[in-house]
């Protein structure tokens, strides 16, 4: 006999929720359809393991949708445990309330709770986002129940009657409204199923209703479900000697088999040391569509306190060209949840491709978003530290192998140093940098490399020797040598609370003062992308008395070679009135010019800006560029020193003719050909310097 009554519902407006608010995605109805499915089974296996209930013999897990474009319909059917009249009226009349929840508070000292997935008895419900109306046949797996038919058309009413269901399971059909036809293609459903089902434990098949389409097996391949259309037999051709030869075998046509979409075993769910690199570049190729190989991955398998595994990849990409936005694809039970949750993966993991399985995360209704947990840090952390000990391992134990990967793998290592501390203190030492012969060095390597003293201004010194000795050769009285040996010793104490890195950004364009580093055996260390400079910053800011300075920033005393006190008066009152001069003529108001002496005799000019007006000049421009107006207080060249090298013949020429007509083009010149060293000209300025340069040729042609 029919039964009939109201559903125990808090509010009659539940449905428009349900269909509104509870997902945020439509398509999830299949997720939550094939999860109460393949729970249903787990449950079932589950009793005969605990010894109350035997599997027939020919027994075969299987979830099945059909759809079919005719009826409108999609059905989604399993062979689980099924339901009674009063567990339908428990589970599925009474919304909210979770069957899981239910099964494992009775078997919870016999059932491992981590292969239940169900975790929200308003999963069912998802359908009527898509459904008109939703019909469900069940029976139980206990002994002597009766099939249920029930019914619901949307609204608070539905029906419930016998069924006439034989075998044990629940088929779930769907009338699907006019707004969701697209479901009702089995092209789209198969894409559903990919993106949601495809690692599920329990195997999946997809097919369509009255299909037309068939396939070609052969003949000892038929299963009892084919439906066979067309025998194929083999042909025979007699040959020109006489002989028959038989070509081809015994097939069969048949109807399209429905399509197992699932993979029941995925390769994160085995064992680290049961997996081959073949077999874990295949799975990247499958699960991220992605077909460069990955630089190498790491697998996560944690048991306590927490249960999670998962395959982390670092992916090779150009990120001159690419997006370096990757893809963690988080999964609850081999269900999936949703991609790069941020409170589960770190921010900066977000760059590489991944999954994650962890059935302790907890999810909300809809499974797609966390509750606050203090398990999420957990995870977090948890696997952060995963990821810095593998790096810093391959790092102490495979160096070669670590330095071939670093400059794929260093934008994810410098952006998870800016976003998480914990990572920044693991890797601190692991962290690589190259230098401009192309040798990699940690930054404990870098703090370690001295300048190397190549003599090459002695020679220099033997010019300064006159009729009054030493002193004439450094222009020191006794009592400055004392106190320059006392103020030594202070500067030796101050490089040991600071010692300084210098870097490289563009190795073209700064190719010159590579040269001048090279020949005083010093080491500068490259680092050319815009995420390099606030990671240097927070290296600086983390590690105590280390300052990063660029190349150009200043003439270092290394690169200098010795000058008397009396040249060094001279050198300085000529340099401001060359400053003066060049100021005039280029219009550069805050020019500063230096005259020393440099090792290398092949410079003539170089250009400087001090690390802090530099790193003070991006920062406004970066403030510019974000729509915060022209915030750069500076001008072009604002802060910048001109440094002649007064060992080089053309600035020994201005310097002896300072004020000349051919004096002021050189230093003009000069000028330019550091700032070309340094930077890009500007348009005024380069239209300046070739004018120059054609001007000073055709001289050339007069002599």
């Amino acid at each position: 006999m029919a039964k009939q009554g109201n559903l125990s519902i808090s509010s009659e407006n539940i449905f428009p929720i349900i269909k509104k608010w509870m997902y945020s995605d439509h398509d999830i109805f299949l997720r939550e359809l094939i999860s109460n499915g393949c729970d249903a089974i787990t449950k079932l296996k589950k009793l005969e393991m605990m010894g109350e209930y035997a599997l027939p013999e020919d027994y075969k897990a299987r979830v099945d949708v059909i759809v079919d474009p005719e009826k409108k319909t999609i059905t989604v059917s399993d062979n689980g445990l099924g339901m009674t009249e009063d567990e339908v009226d428990e589970y599925i009349n009474q919304i909210a309330f979770s069957g899981a929840t239910d099964f494992l508070e009775k078997y919870k000292d016999k059932a491992n709770s981590d292969q239940i997935i169900g975790h929200f008895g308003l999963g069912f419900y998802s359908a009527f986002m898509v459904a008109d109306s939703v019909e469900i046949e069940t029976l139980s797996y206990k002994n002597g129940s009766k099939a249920v038919h029930w019914e619901c058309d949307g609204g608070t009413e539905f029906e419930m009657k016998d069924s006439d269901r034989d075998s044990v399971g629940t088929t779930v059909i769907l009338h699907v409204n006019e707004d969701s036809l697209e479901f009702c293609n089995r092209y789209r459903v198969d894409e559903v199923l990919k993106k949601y089902c495809s690692f599920m434990p329990t195997e999946i098949y997809l097919s369509q209703a009255n299909t037309t389409e068939t396939q070609t097996i052969k003949a000892d391949e038929k299963l009892e479900d084919d439906v066979v259309i067309e025998e194929i037999h083999p042909t025979t051709e007699t040959n020109e000697d006489g002989t028959v030869e038989t070509k081809g075998e015994e097939q069969l046509k048949i109807r399209r088999r429905p399509e197992q979409i699932n993979d029941t075993a995925p390769l994160w769910a085995k064992n680290p040391s049961e997996c081959t690199d073949e077999e874990y570049k295949e799975f990247y190729r499958k699960v991220f569509k992605d077909y460069k190989e990955p630089l190498f991955w790491i697998h996560l398998n944690m048991d306590y306190p927490l249960n999670l595994k998962g395959i982390l990849y670092f992916p090779k990409i150009n990120i001159e060209y690419e997006s370096i936005e990757g893809v963690i694809k988080l999964y609850n039970n081999q269900v999936f949840i949703a991609d790069n949750i941020k409170e589960v993966i770190p921010e900066f993991l977000m760059l590489l491709k991944g999954v994650i399985d962890c059935p302790d995360l907890p999810l909300n209704v809809s499974r797609s978003a966390l509750q606050n947990d203090g398990i999420v840090n957990k995870i977090s952390d948890y696997i952060t530290k995963k990821v810095a000990d593998k790096l810093s391992g391959m790092c102490k134990t495979d160096r070669e192998q670590y330095e071939k990967y670093w400059d794929d793998i260093s934008p994810f290592i410098k952006y998870g140093c800016l976003k998480d501390d914990k990572f920044c203190d693991k890797m601190n030492d692991y962290i690589l940098f190259r230098d401009y012969d192309g040798d990699y060095q940690t930054l404990p390597d870098c703090l370690q490399v001295a300048p190397i003293d190549t003599g090459d201004d002695e020679e220099e010194g033997a010019e300064e020797k006159t009729e009054e000795g030493a002193e004439e050769k450094t222009g020191e009285t006794a009592e400055e040598k004392t106190e320059e040996a006392a103020s030594g010793d202070e500067k030796k104490d101050e490089e040991k609370e600071e010692r300084t890195i210098y870097y490289i950004t563009d190795e073209k364009q700064q190719s010159q003062y590579i040269n001048m580093f090279r020949q005083a055996g010093m080491k500068a260390v490259v680092l050319p992308d815009n995420i390099d400079q606030p990671f240097v910053q927070q290296l600086e800011r983390r590690n105590e008395g280390i300052r990063f300075m660029r190349i150009d920033a200043d003439v270092t005393e290394a690169l200098q070679g010795k000058t008397s006190k009396k040249d060094l008066e001279r050198f300085n009152e000529l340099a401001e009135k060359i400053r003066d001069t060049l100021r005039k003529k280029l219009s550069k108001d805050k020019l500063e010019v230096k005259i020393q002496k440099l090792k290398n005799k092949k410079v003539s000019s170089v250009i400087t800006l001090s690390e802090e007006t530099r790193r003070m000049q991006d920062m406004m421009k970066q403030y510019a560029t974000r729509g915060m107006g022209d915030l750069d207080m500076f001008g072009n060249d604002d802060g910048a020193v001109l440094t002649l090298n007064a060992a080089h013949p053309l600035v020994k020429y201005v310097m002896d003719n300072e004020g000349s007509s051919k004096a002021v083009l050189i230093e003009e010149q000069l000028y330019d050909l550091a700032m070309i060293s340094n930077k890009q000209l500007s348009a005024d300025d380069m239209t300046r310097f070739v004018n120059r340069s054609n001007e000073i040729m055709l001289e050339l042609t007069k002599s």
